[in-house]
């Protein structure tokens, strides 16, 4: 049926046990989400009206982490397989649910990487009749083999232990991804039965039963078989990350992005660029990262939900967290840009300097070792190296201002809250803890801060 409603069984229900980790297998993350994000994302663009997520070994933790991550999705249902005894077990528990006039695509909770283009013909053919997607492998092994007669029509699905020798040489294998029509697959899955080597009800089983009723079982080959890779150990993980990164680099290369090695990148979110952007290796881009054109990223940087302005750049091993830069800045190497930074054009933030909540205006540098928290910084201001905003009384934060053509001298502690003047200069050493009037010279080197109003500061020749 043509319009028959779409219903996704995602069978997440293994206990992960090679992956020998306290986190259920398909929460461990692929791409900075966790597989099973990948896997609800691909369902939901096959246009499912619902998706049937079996859970056993670590159910709970998966659910708490659905209700975090998606707290508006209605269309997920949770199904309990208490006792694993085989795919085609796995996917009965799911029916019940679902109704005869729907048609059904059965996914994997840990095979993040296949892609809904890939999927949307198995769901065409399964409309009708029971759909496989299938891949020809250089080495099948492991792999249920579809088994075809002489005018190649399938037949059945013999997994890899029950298989004979002559069946393992057979290149074309069973992924596990089936579609169906919800009314036949139900009749199919009460009659498989568990005689086999492994003495699980096995879902590749319905191809046969199919057959017997005089169905032609149609097939989808993946074009790419990296697709319909799997996960059982933290090795494959980490081939099928490289794979998914590589990916992500090839695309952005053909976009124009400029990366200095695509092995050495790594995408966890979405990266929007313009013309010209240079990324050198071990940069690491996660959350929603927008960089205007020109922008010039080093090597081993580290960029979270930022956005950067035209002709900036990020020195090496630079870290930025939910902050935002104008043009022509210059940052780092080894700066720190924590959440709620807003840098105006031309802001140069140096080598070993922290900045937290704080927005600085056009043409303003803290080029040395010093930590600004909490603060409004005006334009043109120099803050000298070993600066520190004293914004934490233990309790509270406080906030530093910093008017325009302020020149803060190194070693200077302000005790917040603060505000220091318009063309104020504080001499070096000073611990001030007294708002500091515009212009002249304020010095605290002792036990009290006196203010010069008549001195004026060295002019560049």
């Amino acid at each position: 049926m043509k319009n028959a409603p779409v219903h996704c069984i995602v069978l997440a229900a293994g206990q992960g046990t090679r992956m020998k980790s306290a986190l259920p297998k398909v929460l461990h993350p692929l791409g900075g989400r966790p597989m099973l994000a990948r896997v609800l994302d691909t369902a939901h663009a096959l246009g499912a009206v619902a998706i049937h997520v079996v859970h056993g070994h670590g159910g709970e933790q998966v659910r708490q982490w659905f209700a975090q991550a998606y707290p508006q999705d209605r269309s997920v249902r949770w199904v309990v397989q208490a006792q694993q005894r085989g795919t085609a077990h796995a996917v009965l528990q799911a029916m019940p649910d679902i109704p005869d006039d729907a048609t059904v695509v059965v996914l994997y909770g840990d095979v993040p990487l296949v892609r809904p283009q890939t999927l949307r013909p198995l769901l065409d053919a399964g409309r009708r009749t029971l759909a496989v997607l299938t891949a020809e492998l250089d080495d099948p092994s492991g792999y249920g083999r579809i088994l075809r007669n002489k005018a190649g029509a399938v037949m059945g699905i013999v997994e890899d232990k029950d298989a004979n020798a002559r069946q393992k040489r057979i290149r074309e294998v069973n992924t596990g991804f089936i579609a169906a029509p919800a009314q036949r697959l139900r009749g199919w899955l009460g009659q498989v039965r568990n005689d086999n080597a492994k003495g699980e009800y096995y879902l590749t089983d319905v191809v046969a039963l199919a057959v017997k009723d005089r169905l032609r079982v149609a097939t989808v080959t993946a074009e790419d078989a990296v697709e319909v890779e799997g996960v059982n150990d933290r090795a494959q993980l980490a081939r099928l990350e490289r794979i998914f990164q590589l990916r992500q680099a090839e695309a952005l290369l053909r976009e124009g992005i400029a990366l200095a090695d695509p092995a050495r990148f790594d995408l966890r979110g979405t990266l929007i660029a313009g013309r010209d952007v240079f990324i050198d290796v071990g940069c690491v881009f996660e959350g929603r990262v927008e960089l205007g054109d020109g922008v010039h990223i080093g090597p081993y940087c580290v960029l979270r939900d930022v956005r950067l302005g035209a002709g900036t750049r990020v020195e090496a091993h630079s870290v930025l967290d939910d902050a935002t830069a104008g043009n022509d800045c210059r940052i780092g190497p080894f700066a720190r840009l924590r959440p709620q930074t807003v840098l105006a054009d031309a802001v140069h933030i140096g080598n070993f300097v922290e900045v937290k909540k704080v927005r600085m205006g056009r043409g303003s540098k803290a080029n040395h070792l010093a930590y600004l928290g909490d603060g409004d910084v005006g334009a043109d201001v120099n803050i000298g190296a070993g600066t520190i905003f004293c914004n934490y009384d233990g309790a509270n934060k406080h906030l530093t201002v910093i008017e325009d053509e302020v020149f803060i001298g190194s070693d200077t502690q302000l005790v917040a809250p603060v505000r220091i003047g318009k063309g104020a200069t504080v001499g070096a050493g000073s611990t001030i803890t007294q708002d500091v009037p515009p212009g002249g010279l304020t010095l605290c080197r002792a036990r009290e801060q006196k203010t010069y109003p008549h001195w004026r500061r060295p002019r560049k020749r």
